[in-house]
This record gives C-alpha cells, structure tokens and sequence, in this order.
C-alpha cells in the first residue's frame, strides 16, 4: 500500500462487526459522501492491509486505513509573506492573522491575501496543499484562523463547525462603560437594506447568540470577552452596535476612530476535537501591537 498520503486508521470493535465499511465510516466518524465517493474511485480504502471494498463486511479487530489526499493543486499562487504559525501538523494548520489581511483572495484582494501567505508557505516546505480554510475573520480583525490540509480534516472541523461543537472566543474594547458584569445578545443579523456588505439586526434574519463577559474597565471603555454561539458574518459588530457598545475603531457600525483605525477585536481562542486523533486542542493568538497599544492610551 502506498502510503506518501496522510493515512487514517480505526480498529473494529465488537460492536462494529457484520457492519458495512460504509456505515462505519459515514455514522461513526462522519465522512461525507462526497469524499467516500472519491476513496472509492481512487481505491484508496484498505482492511488489513488489501483493498477493500466500502461495501464489505467488517468484523471486530479489522484494521481499516484510508489514504487521504493531502497533496491536492491549489489555484491559489503562493507568496513569501510573513506567516505567525500558533500550531501545525499533517492535518492542520494554525495562524495567527494579521490585521488588514483578507482571509481567501478575492476579485478585489488578488494577492497579499492569507491564502497567498500559506500555498507560498507550504510551497517553500515542499508540500503542496489546496487552501481550505475552516471559518473566516474580517480583514480588519485578527488572530486565529484554522486551515485544513485535506479534505477529509476540512469535513471533520466544518462538521464540528456546524454542531456547535467548536468554542469561539474573541476579545474587543467597546465605547462606553459596560455596566452587568456578563450578558447574552440574541438578536438576529440579516443584511441592511442600502448595502450589500453592512449587517443588522432584525427580526426575520438568521438566528445569533452572543454571550459576553467584562474583563476590564476603562474610564470611557470597556474590554470584553465574546463567546460565539453561532457565527454569523459580521456578528460581534452588529451585536456591540445594537448594545449601543460599538467597536472602537469600528467606522461600518459608528464606532469612534479617534483611537483606532480598524475595530478593536481579536480572535483569541478556538477549541475543538483534532479531525484525526480526537484530542480535545485550544489555540491561542496573542494580542497584536496596535491592540497593545490601544490598553496603553486607554490606561493613560
């Protein structure tokens, strides 16, 4: 068997016997039927070291392997930008995102783009990976960013994703002094009706939860933690604007600019179940300079 691809592997167990590979493998770990569909094409799903066919019967004890693809092209072209790696392996890669960095190039963001930062990355290594980003961050919003290696790490975390299942923590500094020490903002977020990038709150938009807790106290600000429960575009910022906190730094959502240029928040923790392996993982980014420097005037 060749195994130059990223390789998965389970040992049946007793309640696992007279079951289809399939069954197991869409039930029990969630593979899709899509990338199912593909390992059968290539012949890539192995039980005891021969192919196998989905189809087939397993009993306890089995070793039943996958061949990942790992080694997909990617249009994406790569550039020698700086890259803050906050934890890598074959299935994953962490990053700290800069400020003012679009997450996927776009028709307006054609290069210079964190998609262009990690192909070049992954280009200098000798490897050759298509960019699949878990989630995304605004561009004037920082830290962690999750990306895949392969389509199967991709499926597992976009399912995990999906269920609620990964812990999403931010910090922002908001306006104005937060009085409740810890709070809960559901309200749903749909497009404003003049703009085709703006949000807002409203009724018959798509449902989203965000608690919030004070850490610290500024004469004319407060720092705050986010915990998402959904993860809707522009969330925090149109919750915090609707909570009449905006973002400092934010301008979209009439936050005041005087002290930053882009919106005080950060994305500074995710949680989740690694695609492979299942060890619970917490990722942190630390906070980037102008941040830092925002507590500095907010101190003075």
């Amino acid at each position: 068997m060749d195994t130059h691809h990223s390789l998965w592997e389970y040992r049946l167990q007793a309640e696992d016997s007279g079951q289809k590979y399939l069954t197991i493998l869409l039930h029990k770990f969630h593979f899709s039927l899509r990338l199912l569909q593909k390992l059968k094409q290539g012949e890539r799903v192995w039980a005891n070291g021969n192919f196998t066919y989905l189809t087939a019967r397993g009993k306890e004890g089995d070793l039943l392997s996958i061949q990942l693809f790992s080694d997909e092209e990617t249009t994406i072209p790569g550039e020698n930008l700086p890259l803050e790696i906050l934890y890598e392996d074959e299935y994953l890669l962490v990053v700290n995102k800069p400020v003012g960095q679009v997450v996927h190039p776009t028709h307006r963001y054609l290069t210079n783009t964190l998609g262009n930062a990690v192909v070049g990355y992954w280009e200098r290594k000798g490897e050759q990976h298509r960019y699949r980003p878990i989630h995304r961050i605004d561009r004037n919003t920082s830290g962690v960013v999750i990306i895949a290696k392969n389509q199967f790490a991709h499926q597992q975390l976009a399912w995990q994703l999906e269920r609620g299942h990964i812990q999403k923590r931010y910090f922002g500094f908001v306006e104005g002094v937060v009085l409740e020490n810890e709070g809960t903002i559901n309200d749903p977020i749909g497009f404003a009706a003049d703009s085709f990038i703006k949000r807002q709150s409203q009724p018959d938009g798509q449902p989203a939860r965000t608690h919030y807790r004070v850490l610290h106290r500024y004469p004319s600000a407060t720092f705050l933690e986010f915990i998402l429960e959904t993860g809707r575009t522009h969330q925090i910022r149109v919750h915090c604007e609707g909570f009449k906190h905006p973002l400092l730094g934010d301008d979209l959502y009439n936050g005041d600019t005087t002290l930053l240029s882009r919106q005080a928040l950060h994305s500074s923790m995710y949680a989740f179940l690694h695609p492979v392996s299942k060890v619970p993982m917490v990722i942190r980014a630390p906070f980037p300079e102008d941040l830092r420097n925002l507590i500095k005037k907010l101190n003075t």
